[in-house]
C-alpha cells in the first residue's frame, strides 16, 4: 500500500475498471424493485462547471447507495442537442471564418452542427466519468438520436391529431439577436429604470381628447384603439367614439373593457395589439387592428412611417419623445422603474410581436400535473420549491414551440404546394394525401429544445415502444435538479409523462441550489469568478470535491465553495488513507468479530459504528446529504481515528495474543464498514481501500452491500462509560497542557468514582497509561485518603487527582483553580437564570428543561468540589 494518497494515479483507473467490468448496467430482475434516475442531459454548449458538478455528484450518490443496497438501479446518462444556446455558438464560431448561416445552407450548416456535438458531447461525457458518476453508458441517450427523435414527433402528431397543438397569429416574445420566437420561461427579467410618458390623444369630433400613459412611446406609432374601463365615470361621453393618433394623424376607436384597471396611470391605455399580449386580447375582444411596426431585427417597419422606418427602437423612442414634445402631445414625464424581459442566453431585451407560430394548448395538459403535485403523488424537496411549480403552472398560458433555427428537431409539418393541404405525419411524407401532388414542403422552423427534454424520463427507456427498460424501469423515481429550471424543465416533464404515458414521470423532484464563491456571488465567466471542475479534480482529486459539496449541502439551498474547503476534504481523504494504511499494516488475515470476547473500548466503537450505520441511511433516505456527510466525517475522524485506533495500540503491540485476534477483527470490521458508508461520496479511494483488505482482493466496493444495523452491538451503557473514560483523559491531558507538562513526563493518576464505577475505572488503566501519560493508577475509596498536594478537576464521571510534586508549582494550581470558579459560577447563574424564567419552565421541550436541570445539579456540586480543593492546597 503506498505510503500517502494519490487521487490521480488511481481515480481514472478505478473508473475503467468499473466501466469495463459492466459494474454499472443493472440487470432486470422483476422479482425486485428498481430504482431509477434519468441524468439532467447537460448542454453540448461547451464544458461543464461547477453547477454540473454539484447537480452530478447529488445523484450520483443516490445511485452508488442503491445499488450497495441490492435494488436494480439504473442512471440514465445523456446530452441535449440546445437549439438556442448551441446555434449560436456555431454561428460565433463560423463567424470567425467569416461566414453565416446563409453562405453555407441548412445542410451544411447541420453538418456542423453534428460535428460540434461528436466533439463537445464527447468532452462532457469525459468529465462525467472523471467526476465518477456511474451511470450506465450502454444506454447514453442524446436528445436529437434516433429513439427520441421519434418520441418528439409520436408526441406532437398526437397532439395535433387531439387538437392540442395548432398554429396561429399570436403574440410571442420574440429574441432580435437570436432572431427567434421563446417560450414564457425562457425570458429572464430585469429590473431597469426608465420613464413614464404621459401622452394626449385629442378626440376626431374636437373635444378634450384622453391622456394615456406608456412606458414605450415608440409603439404608439403602432397604436389601433384607447381602452378604458366600462365602469370609469371618467370616460363615459368618450366611450365608443374616436381620438386622433399623434405623429399618425389616424382615427382609432375608445373601447370599454373591463381589464383596464381605473386606478393604473390615467385609466385610459393605448392598444398596441401587435406588441403586447394584454392588448392583443383585448383586440381579439373588440375587433381592433393589429398593425406590426416592428421589425424581426428589432427595428422599426414601414409601417411605423417613413420617418420612423429602419431606426432601432431607441432611436426611434427618442424622435418620437422630440416629436411629441414639438406638437405639444408630451403632457408630462416621471422616472419609473420596471422589470423588463430578456433573452436567456444573449440578455437581448425581448420584443413582443405578432407572429404565426405553432403553439401547445396548455389548459387541458397543466390540471392532472397541478393534481400530482398537490396531492402528494410527486413532492418536491424542498416543499416550499411547490410554491414556484403552481405559480408557473397555475398561470400557465399557451406554450409557443416553434423556433426559428436549424438546429433542433424539425417540426413534423408538410404544406402541399399546389392545394395549400396542411399534413401533419409520424413520417416523411412523399406526397400531398390529398390532392397526390409531389411538391410538398417542409415547415422551416424546429421545436423548441424543451420539447424533447420534456419527454426525458420515458423517451431515453425507448417510448413510445413498449421496451423492457420503459415497462420494467418506468416511472422513475428522483428527478434531481437545480431550482432555476422548474418551469423550464421540471413542469413540462410532469405534464409529458401524465399526458403521454398515463404515469408520473418520478415521485420525487430533489432541489439542489448553486454554486457561488466565497463572497456569495453565483460563479460565472462574466464575473471571472468561473472554476473549472477538472482543475479541481486534477488538484485535489474527484473524491474531495464530490465530498466538499456533500459536506456543504443542505436541501435546496445554495452553496458556497472554496479551495479551503476542498482542501479540508482532500486532508479528510488522507485521514482516511492513512488510517487504513495502519490497520492493515497490522491484519494478519481476514478476521471475524463472531464469537470474540470484547473490552470496553471494543464495544464503545461497535455501538458507535452501529449508531453511525443507522444514522447515515436514515440521512440518505431522507436526501440530506450535508447531515449524511457530517455523520461519516464525525465518526471517521474523531470516533475511529483520533480514539479507537490510538486506544488499540495497547493491545495491538502488548503480549495477550486474544486481545490481538480480537482488536484486529473489530479494526477490520470498522473500517469496512465506514469505507461501505463513505463510498457513495468517496467512491474513488472507498473503492482501492476496499480491494486492499484481508479476502476483498478481487471485489469491488461498489457493488458490496451497505452496511447492515445489528441492534445487538448497541450497547448505550458501555459506550456512556467509555465516553465517561475519554472525557477524563481529555480532562487530564488539558490539565498536562494548562500546566505545561513536559510531554514525556508521566505521572500518577487518582480517581474518585462518581458516575462511573471503580471497576471499570481499573479495567481502564492501560488506556490512562498510553493515552494521559499515566504512570499508575489508583481508584480511590474516599477524597481524604490523598495524603499529598495535588492538581485536579472534576467530571460527572468522576474526581481527578494527579499529585503535584509530580507536575506543578502550588500557587498556580490554586490560580487555575479560581479560574474554574468563576467559571462555574457563571455556568450556574446561567442556569438559574433559566429556571427564573417561566417561559423557559413551561414552553421548553419537557427533555430540554431535564437535561438544564441536570447540567445545573452537575455545576453546583463541581462548584463545592472545587472550593474544597482550594482550600485543602492552602492548608
Amino acid at each position: 500500500m503506498q505510503k500517502t494518497y494519490d487521487p490521480q494515479g488511481m481515480e481514472q483507473e478505478i473508473y475503467q475498471k468499473w466501466e469495463e467490468s459492466g459494474a454499472f448496467i443493472p440487470k432486470i430482475d422483476k422479482t425486485k424493485k428498481p430504482f431509477t434516475i434519468s441524468m439532467p442531459p447537460p448542454n453540448i454548449t461547451g464544458e461543464l462547471h461547477m453547477g454540473h458538478a454539484l447537480t452530478y455528484t447529488l445523484p450520483d450518490v443516490l445511485i452508488r447507495y442503491h445499488r450497495m443496497k441490492g435494488d436494480p438501479t439504473l442512471w440514465v446518462p445523456g446530452t441535449d442537442h440546445a437549439s438556442i444556446a448551441t446555434e449560436v455558438k456555431i454561428v460565433e464560431q463560423m463567424a470567425k471564418e467569416g461566414l453565416t448561416k446563409e453562405d453555407v445552407g441548412r445542410e451544411a450548416f447541420l453538418e456542423r452542427a453534428w460535428k460540434w456535438k461528436e466533439v463537445y458531447g464527447g468532452r462532457i461525457t469525459t468529465q462525467l466519468r472523471r467526476l465518477g458518476a456511474s451511470c450506465d453508458w450502454t444506454r447514453e441517450r442524446f436528445t436529437m438520436d434516433e429513439g427520441c427523435s421519434k418520441a418528439v414527433r409520436e408526441v406532437f402528431v398526437r397532439l395535433y391529431e387531439q387538437g392540442l397543438i395548432y398554429r396561429g397569429d399570436r403574440i410571442i416574445n420574440w429574441c432580435p439577436d437570436c432572431m427567434t420566437a421563446l417560450s414564457d420561461a425562457e425570458i429572464e427579467y430585469e429590473e431597469q429604470p426608465t420613464h413614464i410618458w404621459y401622452i394626449h390623444y385629442p378626440t376626431a369630433d374636437g373635444g378634450e381628447g384622453v391622456t394615456v400613459a406608456t412606458t414605450r412611446p415608440e409603439t404608439m406609432l403602432g397604436d389601433t384603439g384607447v381602452a378604458v374601463n366600462p365602469e370609469d365615470e371618467r370616460y363615459k361621453h368618450l366611450m365608443g367614439k374616436k381620438v386622433i393618433l399623434p405623429l399618425v394623424n389616424r382615427e382609432i376607436p375608445v373601447v370599454a373593457d373591463s381589464y383596464v384597471d381605473m386606478e393604473f396611470g390615467t385609466g385610459a391605455v393605448k392598444m398596441t395589439p401587435a406588441h403586447d399580449p394584454n392588448d392583443f386580447e383585448i383586440a381579439m375582444r373588440h375587433d381592433l387592428e393589429i398593425l406590426r411596426v416592428i421589425n424581426d431585427d428589432g427595428t422599426m417597419a414601414i409601417e411605423a412611417g417613413e420617418k420612423y422606418a429602419g431606426l432601432s427602437m431607441m432611436d426611434c423612442r427618442n424622435a418620437v419623445v422630440e416629436d411629441l414634445k414639438q406638437g405639444n402631445y408630451l403632457v408630462k414625464i416621471e422616472p419609473y422603474t420596471h422589470n423588463v424581459g430578456t433573452c436567456y442566453r444573449c440578455h437581448t431585451i425581448v420584443e413582443p410581436l405578432i407572429s404565426e407560430q405553432w403553439f401547445v394548448r396548455m389548459h387541458e395538459l397543466a390540471q392532472p400535473a397541478i393534481e400530482a403535485v398537490r396531492s402528494g403523488e410527486i413532492k418536491f424537496l424542498p416543499e416550499r420549491f411547490s410554491r414556484t411549480y403552481f405559480n408557473w403552472m397555475e398561470n400557465i398560458r399557451d406554450w409557443c414551440i416553434s423556433r426559428q433555427l436549424w438546429w433542433g428537431h424539425r417540426i413534423p409539418v408538410w404544406y402541399c404546394d399546389d392545394c395549400g393541404e396542411t399534413i401533419v405525419s409520424r413520417i416523411d411524407p412523399t406526397i400531398c394525401p390529398k390532392c397526390g401532388s409531389a411538391s410538398i414542403h417542409q415547415d422551416e422552423d424546429v421545436l423548441d429544445t424543451w420539447f424533447s427534454s420534456a419527454l426525458w424520463p420515458f423517451s431515453t427507456l425507448g417510448w413510445p415502444e413498449e421496451t423492457e427498460d420503459y415497462k420494467y424501469f418506468y416511472p422513475t423515481n428522483v428527478m434531481a435538479t437545480c431550482y432555476d429550471i422548474i418551469f423550464f424543465w421540471v413542469a413540462r416533464m410532469i405534464f409529458s409523462g401524465i399526458a403521454y404515458t398515463g404515469k408520473i414521470p418520478f415521485d420525487t423532484v430533489f432541489i439542489n441550489g448553486i454554486v457561488r464563491d466565497a463572497k456569495g456571488q453565483k460563479m460565472s465567466k462574466s464575473l471571472g469568478n468561473g472554476v473549472d471542475p477538472l482543475n479541481v479534480i486534477d488538484k485535489y482529486g474527484a473524491d474531495a470535491l464530490r465530498f466538499t459539496f456533500c459536506m456543504g449541502v443542505s436541501i435546496g439551498n445554495d452553496i458556497r465553495n472554496t479551495d479551503e474547503k476542498v482542501e479540508a476534504s482532500r486532508n479528510f481523504a488522507n485521514k482516511i488513507w492513512n488510517a487504513s494504511r495502519f490497520v492493515l499494516m497490522n491484519l494478519e488475515g481476514k478476521e471475524s468479530i463472531e464469537g470474540k470476547q470484547f473490552d470496553l473500548a471494543d464495544r464503545w466503537i461497535l455501538s458507535r459504528c452501529m449508531k453511525a450505520v443507522d444514522d447515515v441511511t436514515k440521512h440518505i433516505d431522507n436526501f440530506e446529504h450535508g447531515l449524511a456527510a457530517k455523520r461519516i466525517y464525525d465518526f471517521a475522524w474523531t470516533d475511529f481515528c483520533d480514539w479507537y485506533i490510538e486506544l488499540s495500540k495497547a493491545d495491538l503491540f502488548g503480549e495477550d495474543e486474544e486481545r490481538k485476534k480480537t482488536v484486529r477483527a473489530v479494526l477490520q470490521y470498522v473500517l469496512e464498514t465506514l469505507i461501505k458508508l463513505l463510498h457513495p461520496f468517496m467512491p474513488f479511494i472507498t473503492e482501492k481501500l476496499y480491494s486492499l483488505l484481508p479476502g476483498n482482493e478481487d471485489k469491488s466496493c461498489m457493488l458490496s452491500s451497505w452496511p447492515e444495523y445489528n441492534s445487538a452491538l448497541l450497547l448505550e451503557e458501555d459506550e456512556n462509560k467509555m465516553q465517561g473514560i475519554m472525557d477524563i483523559i481529555r480532562i487530564v491531558r488539558n490539565l498536562r497542557a494548562e500546566m505545561n507538562v513536559q510531554a514525556g513526563r508521566k505521572a500518577r493518576l487518582m480517581l474518585l468514582p462518581q458516575q462511573i464505577d471503580g471497576e471499570t475505572l481499573k479495567g481502564a488503566s492501560h488506556y490512562f497509561e498510553r493515552l494521559a501519560n499515566v504512570s499508575e493508577l489508583l481508584v480511590l475509596d474516599s477524597a481524604f485518603s490523598i495524603k499529598e498536594k495535588t492538581v485536579g478537576a472534576v467530571s460527572p464521571h468522576a474526581e481527578i487527582f494527579m499529585p503535584l510534586g509530580d507536575l506543578v508549582d502550588i500557587n498556580e494550581e490554586i490560580s487555575r483553580l479560581n479560574k474554574e470558579i468563576e467559571k462555574m459560577h457563571s455556568e450556574i447563574k446561567r442556569g438559574e437564570s433559566k429556571f427564573n424564567n417561566q417561559g423557559f419552565v413551561s414552553k421548553a421541550p419537557e427533555q430540554l428543561v431535564e437535561s438544564e436541570r441536570t447540567k445545573l445539579k452537575d455545576n453546583i456540586a463541581m462548584l463545592e468540589t472545587l472550593e474544597k480543593r482550594i482550600a485543602s492546597l492552602k492548608e
